[in-house]
């Protein structure tokens, strides 16, 4: 696998039992990348540690007064040297790829997860927690997967280099033989305290991250209750205390870096010493000192790689831990299914609620409690629970279909549609049927104040449609961004669309417009509309009330209004005291011409300047 390859045909199925294992499953599954890692670093390492050799043969042919010998040996150095340079090249372009292509199946496999899951992710684990899995804790599941084969290099290298010692030169192979084992484990006593202080650093920043993460999303809102420089204050600490455990880890680091410095320096002294008494002996020649010398001095960098491991690891288990806690959440239903895909239609009915939608139809649903309200809205589009019974769509369980084909029957959009970064074209450009223009479902979703302010404040864009939409259309008001999301469901036209308060942002001349677009444009489609507007529930085919998560109304809006109080309640914002005092002092529900539904509805609108509202609240009146 190349980086031009990415990304993955199939990331594959990850180990994610825990974070070692799920480190291991990421190595086993580039293979070819490590081999050729591997190879590069035994070239790279077994040319670096030739060196000496050529070195001590130059030395004694200089002793020795031997020019063949200086030629001989300043060849094989000019050979080594162009090995060096290859390998180290090669070596860091695989290590390259193998870092990136790593982080990048993470990311797939993070992706993956996140749209089987859907909005049950960030129910089960805290959304800045996800985003830190997604962004730093992959470079450094990276970072070690990588070093993996760089480190199996290092380690073959230092092996063959003290078997070549000892038959090289046993006087002193031995000492470097023994020696070279016991720097590489010196540091294994401090490694767990290391690990332990860099656990706790990655902990800590990634509830920094969290903390960062739901404050930016809720500052508007934190701005509105003054609570912005009480969460700015919670950061700071959070941030002072990462700072300070990231001193702590440092010092340990430093400490493990200083002892690999120390200790071969004090091989290095001993190989010197006892080798020059050797050579004054006699007994071994001075291109053999130096030889062994040289060795020593640079068979350090393969040393450091023992450090880099170490420290790879340690920061690189807790990512993989987090990582492995994202991938091992499952749905509660198999995203496979059990049967083939297929092209579903027809009425869309909830058993646990007794909620039907017939086809083709404008369904609007009321319910007294959002929660409850969004749990069936996500239950309808097939992200059932264990404990709920699935959906039925024609018939047909939503459960039992893949999760491609049943999200292509269904789509949900929640109360708080999240709109990506990008131009507006790009932000309508999703998966459709077709038969749906972005112009009429912008039209549908009286978006044309929103491409007028685009426009205004695009400097580039002469097409409103190639203006700019920062992250999270932040620079839009909430009932722009509703009706832009609004508009990118009604141009991915599914057969059945399932939209949960779809206009709670907006005014009512707005609202009734909406209303008039959404029922125009999905003629002959289902629609399934929980609100509790009256504009809304005015303008559906049926509309069906739920009390208690059981269905106890179905009618016209009207109708429901004159005959269930708990659903005149709803719609008008009544309380308990003024339902039961309308009962009691008329002996009856209270009619709807009684109801501040009118006024509810006017109450801070200047409708009067819309003609179409008015006609539609006039027409209302004179039913009611």
């Amino acid at each position: 696998m190349q980086i031009q390859d990415l990304p993955y045909p199939d990331p594959g199925e990850p180990d994610a039992r825990s974070g070692p294992r799920f480190l291991w499953w990421l190595f086993r599954n580039q293979l070819g990348g490590q081999s050729k890692s591997l190879a590069w670093g035994l070239l790279h390492f077994g040319a670096v540690s030739a060196l000496p050799f050529c070195v001590g043969l130059a030395v004694q042919a200089v002793v020795d007064r031997s020019g063949s010998r200086l030629a001989l040996a300043g060849a094989l150095m000019a050979l080594v040297c162009v090995a060096n340079a290859v390998g180290d090249t090669f070596l860091h372009r695989t290590a390259v790829t193998n870092w990136i292509t790593a982080a990048a199946r993470v990311q797939q496999l993070l992706a993956r997860k996140t749209a089987r899951l859907g909005s049950a992710l960030t129910r089960r684990v805290a959304a800045g927690e996800v985003v830190a899995v997604s962004t730093g804790d992959v470079e450094k599941i990276g970072w070690f997967v990588e070093a993996l084969s760089r480190f199996t290099a290092a380690v073959l290298t230092i092996v063959l280099v003290c078997i070549g010692l000892l038959v090289y030169q046993p006087a002193l192979g031995v000492i470097v033989a023994v020696g070279l084992p016991v720097l590489a484990v010196a540091v294994l006593p401090l490694l767990p305290r290391a690990t332990q202080r860099a656990d706790v650093q990655r902990e800590k920043a990634g509830r920094a991250t969290e903390l960062a993460s739901d404050t930016v999303a809720g500052l508007r809102v934190l701005r509105g209750i003054g609570g912005e420089e009480l969460f700015l204050d919670r950061y700071r600490r959070a941030s002072q205390e990462v700072r300070r455990a990231a001193v702590r880890s440092a010092r340990m680091w430093s400490l493990i870096a200083a002892i690999q410095v120390l200790l071969p320096g004090l091989l290095l002294i001993a190989v010197v010493w006892h080798g020059v008494g050797l050579t004054r002996e006699g007994r071994i020649t001075v291109g053999e000192l130096v030889t062994v010398y040289s060795s020593v001095m640079l068979l350090t960098y393969p040393l450091r790689h023992f450090e880099e491991i170490a420290m790879a690891y340690s920061f690189s288990r807790p990512s993989a831990k987090r990582a492995a806690r994202v991938l091992s959440l499952e749905r509660a239903t198999d995203t496979a299914g059990t049967r083939a895909p297929e092209v579903v239609s027809g009425d869309l009915y909830d058993p646990a609620t007794g909620l039907l939608a017939p086809t083709g139809r404008l369904t609007a649903v009321v319910c007294g409690d959002p929660d409850a309200a969004g749990r069936l809205a996500e239950r309808l589009g097939g992200h059932a629970s264990e404990q709920s019974t699935s959906v039925l769509l024609g018939g047909v369980p939503l459960d039992e279909l893949p999760l491609d084909s049943a999200r292509t029957a269904v789509l949900v959009q929640d109360k708080d549609p999240v709109l990506l970064s990008g131009s507006l074209r790009e932000l309508l450009d999703v998966p459709a049927s077709g038969d749906v223009d972005p112009a009429d479902a912008l039209a549908a979703a009286q978006c044309d104040d929103v491409l007028a302010a685009l426009a205004q404040g695009s400097l580039d864009a002469e097409d409103p449609m190639d203006a700019r939409i920062t992250e999270r259309g932040r620079s839009l008001s909430g009932g722009q961004r509703q009706r832009l999301a609004l508009a990118r469901s009604l141009v991915t036209d599914p057969e059945v669309l399932v939209l949960d308060e779809p206009t709670s942002a907006v005014d009512s001349h707005t609202e009734a417009r909406i209303a008039r677009g959404v029922r125009e444009l999905r003629a002959d489609r289902t629609t399934v509309v929980f609100t509790s507007s009256p504009l809304l529930l005015d303008r559906a085919d049926r509309v069906v009330f739920l009390h208690d998560e059981q269905v106890v109304g179905v009618g016209a809006h009207r109708e429901l209004v004159a005959t269930e109080p708990r659903y005149r309640a709803v719609v008008t914002r009544e309380t308990d005291d003024e339902v039961s005092l309308g009962e009691v002092t008329t002996g009856r529900a209270a009619p709807a011409d009684e109801t501040p539904e009118l006024h509810d509805v006017l109450d801070g609108h200047d409708v009067l300047e819309d003609r179409d509202v008015l006609e539609e609240l006039e027409e209302i009146e004179e039913t009611a």
